[in-house]
């Protein structure tokens, strides 16, 4: 009786001391794996309290929660050669507890690894531009290299996310140009684009004030206004030359009606025109004495030339 006594103290005893290394609680975020004599059960453990054989099972438990992991900044040359230097952000998660355990020693350090290689590798694939601008595509690239390897150690890539890009100085300086000489550009197309509709719309001001000039000392009238208002002591008043122009044609208006020049009326009376009348006889006289001189003067008389000093000295 009293061996049964003791024993059934030891047997107690015992008990206590294996009772807290035998119950395990898996909590509602985790999953349990459990090793029975180094062999896995296949079917892991739910959330709750959970007993083990003392001294012949083992339990693992896993994370089931979307995991946050930073990639290190890498260093790496595009495809159109600038250096850059690029770190992203990967989510992921294990859907299947059994594989991350077993297929693979530590899952987040093979899924850090694999995240370093892949970003390394879709920088020598892409241009500056696309890293700045296009990264909506290179997320896509990324979740797409890094979930063929991930499947198969039982990880679902929930994003990945390139976070910053750092450019040399010099590149940043040449950058800030280009983008300072684009808007140059624009802005020296806007204003041209500007002074064409404003020389259209002045041309058209013109036709209307030539076609009525009255119209041109009002835009004077208005002008002067607008200097005035400004309470100078000096006024400066454009006189344009279509102004003069007005002027001018203002005053050759009535000049059709006086007709009181002497000069016309006294033109039919002047003798000058007598002359001209009488001009075609002396022109005539010549050319009946050429006609006749050949019948009057001998041929070949050198007497008929009289000397011009004689009669003269």
């Amino acid at each position: 009786m009293e061996a049964v006594v003791i024993l059934l103290i030891v047997v107690a005893v015992l008990g206590l001391i294996v009772l807290p290394s035998s119950l395990r609680i898996v909590k509602e975020y985790e999953r349990g794996v459990i090793y029975r004599f180094g062999r896995v059960n296949r079917l892991p453990k739910e959330p709750g309290p959970r007993l083990l054989l003392p001294f012949a099972d083992r339990m693992t438990k896993v994370n089931m929660q979307v995991i946050t992991m930073p990639v290190p900044a890498q260093d790496g040359i595009t495809r159109d050669n600038v250096s850059v230097r690029v770190d992203a952000v990967l989510y992921f998660r294990v859907v299947d507890p059994i594989r991350a355990t077993v297929d693979v020693q530590n899952y987040q350090f093979a899924m850090l690894q694999v995240a370093q290689t892949s970003l390394r590798s879709i920088i020598g694939k892409s241009d500056l531009d696309d890293l700045l601008s296009g990264r909506e595509r290179l997320h896509e690239g990324l979740e797409l290299m890094l979930s063929t390897p991930a499947t198969g150690w039982g990880v679902h890539i929930d994003r990945v996310e390139i976070k910053d890009v750092t450019l040399p100085e010099s590149m940043k300086r040449s950058m800030a140009r280009q983008a300072e000489a684009d808007r140059e550009r624009r802005a020296r197309i806007i204003t041209a684009d500007g002074e064409l509709q404003a020389s259209q719309k002045l041309s058209e001001a013109a036709q209307t004030m030539d076609a009525n000039p009255s119209a041109l000392q009002l835009r004077l009238l208005q002008t002067v206004v607008e200097v005035a208002a400004e309470k100078n002591s000096t006024l400066v008043m454009p006189f344009p030359v279509e102004m003069l122009r007005f002027f001018d044609r203002a005053g050759q208006s009535p000049q059709p009606a006086p007709p009181p020049a002497p000069a016309p009326a006294a033109q039919p009376a002047q003798p000058a025109p007598a002359p001209p009348a009488v001009e075609p006889a002396a022109d005539a006289a010549p050319a009946e004495l050429d006609r006749a001189a050949p019948a009057e003067l001998p041929t070949g008389s050198p007497a008929a030339v009289p000397d011009p000093r004689s009669p003269e000295e």
